[in-house]
């Protein structure tokens, strides 16, 4: 009976986890803190709304890897100062989205 409980259980959870987009698996595989399944979610359509899939593949290394982050916002390149712009809106969207109610007074 019980393996029967932990099996439906999965089975509830896995979509969820095979769902979730890439920024989200970002956001939870980073492990900071505050990072949640809700928050990370909420992240995950903000970038839905401003990124298209290969810019947030690329938005997610951010989360391993900072440095990364930092060597775009300040290259010469113009795709890279194109999608570092789109990136920032993406970050405005996701904290007007996301702030928690006490946050955004």
């Amino acid at each position: 009976m019980m393996t029967r409980i932990a099996l439906v259980i999965a089975a509830m959870l896995v979509p969820a986890i095979v769902h979730a987009g890439t920024i989200e698996r970002a956001c939870m595989a980073g492990k900071r803190q505050g990072a949640s399944r809700a928050l990370c979610s909420c992240i995950q359509e903000a970038a839905d709304a401003t990124l298209t899939n290969s810019e947030q593949r690329k938005a997610a290394k951010f989360f391993k890897d900072p440095q990364k982050a930092q060597d775009t916002r300040q290259s010469d390149n113009s795709s890279n100062e194109n999608f570092w712009k789109r990136y920032k809106n993406f970050g405005l969207t996701a904290e007007t989205w996301c702030a928690p109610p006490s946050a955004q007074g």
